[in-house]
């Protein structure tokens, strides 16, 4: 689950990492009430799920009530990449002496902790490893014992951070992995992390990522997602319980189990199609959730044709039959539907197909067969 960038600040403070003061508000009055108690200049910042705010206009300084109340009313509905601007993020704004870059993550391949730093901040990080990779520290935890003072202190030395701000990046590094471990996070990042000309070491921007299969440790985090700009359908598929993620392309992809549904997708792309989406019925998947899965993949009115690509080991084939059937008879799809079963039952599912004798639903055998006939069917509709 992604946060806001006032959210992350919000999370940052909890920790003890130090933010400019500020408001989140959805009208141009409530603006310039919240810069009043703020105190100008502010910075008026649109608060999306993208990059690319600053480039797009959505993060403007004002010095003064007029100049506020024209940033914000031109930010406010303003869309960024296909991201309605619902709400600002009016903070003071900081003079800068320096600009930093912070972050921790997991590195999958280490299977460790992983703390980056670069003195290079305000830019893109992917830049800066690719061209000067020497600037961005990369510095692995050990899991067990957590990030150390000492350790904190000497990333900063090796990023070759002032030296007398050293202490104060230290600190942030300690709270920033400590935002990371305790609130179960995948990402938490800091761009810029900057230094004023008072030298204080402080966040101006966040970027976190919290694991949303740890969010019934975290109650108090549960209400954090922007769920104003979140796909409807996405949505919806989070209430029911499925794992659904809406792509781009325009061939639905059902399958049994993430794996095998990563799988589909490439299968699916390499035969010339673009997937719609990621939808994992999960195992053990009867009638009932069969049904609820095909009204989701069809809810995308961009879907052209429908791939089902089950291997029945705890699912049971003739069960995903039973619930495609009843599916159209309720539902009553007008795409094709390819459906490929295999595994535990699957003799039975297939026979329950034919004898259905479903409108435009055509079997395969295997994946790659299934791939190239989704993918022509989507051509042709």
């Amino acid at each position: 689950m992604d946060l806001l960038e006032y959210q992350g600040k919000q999370l940052f403070a909890r920790h003890g990492l130090r933010v400019s003061s500020g408001k989140p508000v959805t009208t141009v009055e409530d603006a310039v009430s919240a810069a009043a108690e703020v105190g100008y200049p502010v910075v008026v910042k649109a608060q999306v799920l993208i990059g690319g705010r600053g480039k797009a206009g959505g993060v403007k300084l004002a010095a003064d009530e007029r100049e506020l109340r024209e940033h914000a009313g031109n930010i406010l509905g303003m869309d960024i990449k296909g991201h309605l601007v619902r709400k600002v993020w009016i903070e003071h704004a900081s003079e800068i002496a320096s600009e930093y870059y912070a972050s921790v993550l997991l590195d999958r391949s280490a299977k460790l902790p992983l703390v980056m730093f670069s003195t290079e901040g305000g830019v893109d990080i992917e830049e800066v490893a690719e061209k000067t990779p020497e600037k961005l520290i990369r510095h692995h935890v050990d899991a067990l014992n957590g990030l150390s003072r000492e350790e904190a202190l000497q990333i900063a030395t090796d990023g070759e951070a002032d030296e007398d701000v050293r202490e104060g990046v230290a600190d942030a590094l300690l709270a920033l992995y400590e935002v990371w471990l305790e609130e179960d996070a995948t990402l938490a990042e800091i761009n810029p992390l900057i230094v004023t000309p008072e030298r204080e070491v402080k966040a101006l921007d966040s970027k976190v990522s919290l694991d949303g299969n740890a969010l019934y440790r975290h109650p108090e985090n549960q209400g954090l997602s922007d769920s104003e700009n979140e796909d409807p359908i996405e949505r919806r598929a989070k209430e029911e319980g499925v794992q659904y993620v809406k792509l781009d392309g325009d061939i639905g992809i059902l399958g049994n189990g993430a794996g095998l549904v990563m799988s589909t997708l490439d299968v699916v792309a390499q035969a010339g199609g673009s997937p719609a989406n990621f939808l994992d019925a999960g195992g053990g998947s009867n009638a009932e959730k069969i049904k609820q899965a095909v009204d989701l993949l069809l809810a995308n009115e961009a879907v052209k044709a429908v791939l089902f690509n089950i291997f029945g080991g705890i699912t049971r084939c003739d069960e995903v039959a039973t619930g495609l059937i009843a599916a159209f008879e309720e539902i009553k799809p007008s795409v094709p539907f390819v459906v490929r079963l295999d595994g535990t039952n699957d003799v039975e599912g297939r026979r329950l197909l034919q004898e259905a004798a479903l409108p435009n639903v055509h079997a395969a055998k295997t994946m790659n067969e299934a791939a190239e006939m989704v993918v022509a069917l989507a051509a042709e509709a």
